[in-house]
C-alpha cells in the first residue's frame, strides 16, 4: 500500500485515499441552485477513483456569492439539489465535502464567462458586497460596506446554518472558507481589516471572526463530523498575513476542532507569485508539524510519484488537486496504475474491463 492510496480517518469518517478534489468554482448555478452540470462535474470526480470530492465555495448567503452564479446553501431547493449529487458521489465510493464560504468585498462580481469583467453592478442584477472596513479590493466595488456586530452576528449564524443543512444534505466532511482573499481572510489580514474594535488590529482580534464561525458550525453539527478549514498561508505581501500568522492560528483552530488544515496562499492583494511544482507544499508542512494538526497540499501537484512523496515524506496528510483533474478525473485511476497499486475497487463495475 502506497501513502497516497492509504486510507484516512477524521473523526468517525475514514476516506479511502488521499487524493482529493479541490474546491473549483463553476459559476453554472442559477439562484444558487446546483444542477446537472455540478452532477456530472463533481461525479466525475467520484466516479475517477478520488478519495474526498470538495464542492466549489458554497455561499451561505445570497450577499456571499461571488458572482450571482454561485452556487449556495442557504433554502431548501438548494439543499434538495445538493443532496442528489452527494448521493451520486457516495454510490461511487467517495467521501462528498461541501465548502462554505462568503465573498466579502470581492462578491457581486462577474464570472469571467461573458465579455465583462470587474464588479457586477447594482443596476445589472449585483449588490453592495461587504467586508471588514471600506477598503476595496482593487479594481472591483469602490465601498464595501462594512460590518457592523449585527452584521457579524448574522455571518457567524448564517455559516452555522449552512452547516446544518449541509449534514441533512448528505455530506460528510464541512470545509469553512478562510482562504483567497474572501471575507474571513479579509478579517484576517491586516492589509483588508482596517477595524480598532474587537475584530480589528492585533493577531488575537483578527481572527477573532474565523474563530466563532468554527465554533458555530462546530456546535450546530454532531462531533462526529469532520471539519476543514482552508487558510491562505500568506499574503504574500509585506505586511500582510503570513505563515508565521498561518501557524499560529491553525493550533488556535486545532484547539477549536478543527480537523485539517487545507493550505493555499494569496488571492486578498493583487501581486505576482513565483510558481512551481509544489510550490505550497512547504506551508502544509509548517501547519503540520508545528502546530500539530493534519494538513492539505495544494497547488502545482500534477504527477502521482509527486503526491506520493508529499505524504510519504511527512510534508501533508493528503493532496488536493484541481486543474490536474480537469484534464483528467481519472487521475486517481491513473495514478494507481503508475504507482503499481491494486486500485479494483476504484474503478466503477462498467469500467473494470479497463482495469485489466
Amino acid at each position: 500500500m502506497t501513502a497516497l492510496f492509504s486510507p484516512i480517518t477524521l473523526r468517525d469518517v475514514t476516506i479511502r485515499n488521499r487524493a482529493w478534489v479541490a474546491p473549483m468554482c463553476q459559476y453554472s448555478a442559477v439562484d444558487g441552485v446546483p444542477n446537472d452540470w455540478h452532477l456530472v462535474h463533481l461525479g466525475s470526480f467520484a466516479r475517477g477513483g478520488a478519495g474526498l470530492v470538495f464542492t466549489e465555495a458554497t455561499a451561505v448567503a445570497p450577499e456571499g456569492r461571488i458572482s450571482p452564479e454561485d452556487a449556495g446553501l442557504w433554502n431548501d431547493e438548494q439543499q434538495a439539489a445538493w443532496s442528489r449529487i452527494v448521493e451520486f458521489v457516495h454510490g461511487q465510493g467517495a467521501t462528498a465535502g461541501i465548502q462554505l464560504a462568503h465573498a466579502g468585498r470581492k462578491a457581486s462580481t462577474y464570472s469571467g464567462f461573458t465579455a465583462e469583467r470587474g464588479a457586477v453592478a447594482e443596476d445589472d442584477g449585483g449588490w453592495r458586497p461587504v467586508g471588514p472596513s471600506p477598503e476595496p479590493y482593487p479594481g472591483l466595488h469602490d465601498d464595501p460596506e462594512p460590518l457592523d456586530a449585527v452584521g457579524i452576528a448574522r455571518v457567524v449564524t448564517a455559516f452555522g446554518d449552512a452547516a446544518v443543512r449541509a449534514v441533512a444534505a448528505g455530506f460528510d466532511v464541512l470545509e469553512v472558507h478562510a482562504a483567497h482573499g474572501y471575507l474571513l481572510h479579509e478579517f484576517l489580514s491586516p492589509l483588508s481589516n482596517q477595524r480598532t474594535d474587537e475584530y480589528g488590529g492585533s493577531f488575537d482580534h483578527r481572527v477573532r471572526l474565523v474563530l466563532e464561525v468554527v465554533r458555530e458550525v462546530r456546535s450546530r453539527v454532531d462531533d462526529g463530523v469532520p471539519l476543514v478549514v482552508r487558510l491562505s498561508a500568506t499574503d504574500w505581501v509585506e505586511g500582510g498575513w503570513s505563515d508565521d500568522d498561518t501557524v499560529r492560528l491553525a493550533g488556535l483552530l486545532r484547539d477549536a476542532g478543527v480537523d485539517l488544515v487545507d493550505t493555499s496562499s494569496g488571492g486578498n492583494a493583487p501581486v505576482r507569485i513565483e510558481v512551481g511544482p509544489g510550490y505550497q507544499v512547504p506551508f502544509a508542512r509548517r501547519i503540520r508539524t508545528e502546530a500539530g494538526i493534519p494538513s492539505g497540499a495544494v497547488g502545482l501537484i500534477t504527477e502521482p510519484k509527486q503526491a506520493e512523496e508529499i505524504i510519504a515524506d511527512g510534508s501533508a496528510d493528503v493532496v488536493l488537486l484541481g486543474r490536474e483533474l480537469l484534464r483528467d478525473p481519472h487521475w486517481p485511476l491513473r495514478a494507481a496504475y503508475e504507482l503499481d497499486v491494486d486500485a479494483g475497487e476504484l474503478w466503477p463495475a462498467p469500467y473494470r474491463r479497463a482495469a485489466r
